[in-house]
């Protein structure tokens, strides 16, 4: 990768504090970019002001003949904008291409969410599943309390510390977008799920080994659990419950937000507890609960 581009993800990084998610697929799309350019000028020496908008379009319009969808076209030019203003205040350089290229209009669509009686199910089984009191179901319930309970990211309950969680004060601080700390309310059932779950957690701790002690939601080896761990988890309780493939791990988060705004919470209030920096992230949910409505009005009404 070209040093101005890893100039430019150490500018991200460290002094914008983007998520390392975001760094990640930034540098993505420059390094996909950087190699699309080489092809594109025959192998002859190109620079970032030399490439233009026609240039940029036909990396575009191959990306889609790839089969990249709008939503990653849209991330990838928001990133070549971002890398060009960059490029303008740092290394002078006055063009931007990426500015007279449109952003693809994007399909909306409604986030995958369980109804009430699904997380119900869930929470039965996971509460069967516990009741033995065998460490790796005592954890996984205390996962999907923690999720629907405070509706953070998978990122941020992965990131979890034990000094993060106050089950006194029934709060955790989650560090999440550009770490960003925010504090969230923790439900009762929830901090019971995690107080079970502590206990069976000493005795992986005292089994010594290479331990992670500072992380809450350990493996049986006592490592913390990775992103993929957890999906594997949620994935299993999904199933079991014979929801679709249309909700995932994520939805956990979509259902919590749903939920909370089917029972009259206020919207400002729930953008501040996803964490979101704009209000207009989380009106998708109030889309949701009108798209529900209306399925019952036409279900129900005779002359719907």
């Amino acid at each position: 990768m070209r040093p101005e581009a890893t100039d430019f993800l150490r500018f991200l990084a460290t002094e914008r504090n983007d998520s390392p998610h975001t760094v990640k697929a930034y540098g993505r799309d420059l390094a996909g970019l950087e190699a699309f350019l080489d092809g594109y000028h025959g192998g002859t020496a190109w620079t970032w002001a030399g490439v233009d908008r026609l240039a940029l379009r036909a990396y575009l319009a191959d990306a889609s003949a790839r089969g990249w969808s709008k939503r990653t076209m849209a991330r990838a030019l928001s990133a070549f904008r971002s890398f060009y203003r960059f490029l303008n205040v740092h290394h002078g350089v006055e063009v931007n291409p990426a500015r007279a290229a449109s952003i693809p209009k994007q399909e909306k669509r409604l986030p995958g969410y369980l109804d009430r009686g699904a997380m119900a199910r869930i929470f039965e089984l996971a509460e069967a599943r516990a009741a033995a009191g065998a460490f790796g179901p005592v954890r996984d319930r205390a996962i999907l309390e923690m999720f629907y309970s405070t509706g953070m990211r998978l990122s941020e309950l992965v990131g979890l510390d034990l000094d993060d969680v106050d089950l006194i004060a029934d709060q955790a601080r989650v560090r999440g977008k550009g770490k960003k700390e925010r504090l969230l309310p923790v439900g009762r059932p929830a901090v019971t799920a995690v107080r079970q779950y502590l206990n069976r957690r000493d005795a992986v701790l005292a089994a010594g080994g290479r331990v992670e002690r500072q992380a809450l939601f350990l493996s049986a080896r006592g490592r913390r659990l990775t992103p993929r761990a957890v999906q594997r988890i949620v994935r299993g309780f999904l199933d079991a419950v014979g929801e679709g493939a249309d909700v995932r791990t994520h939805s956990l988060r979509h259902s919590f937000a749903t939920h909370l705004l089917d029972a009259g919470a206020d919207l400002r209030a729930v953008q501040e507890l996803l964490g979101h920096a704009s209000l207009s992230t989380t009106q998708i949910y109030t889309h949701t609960s009108v798209e529900r409505l209306k399925k019952v009005y036409h279900q129900a009404h005779p002359r719907a």
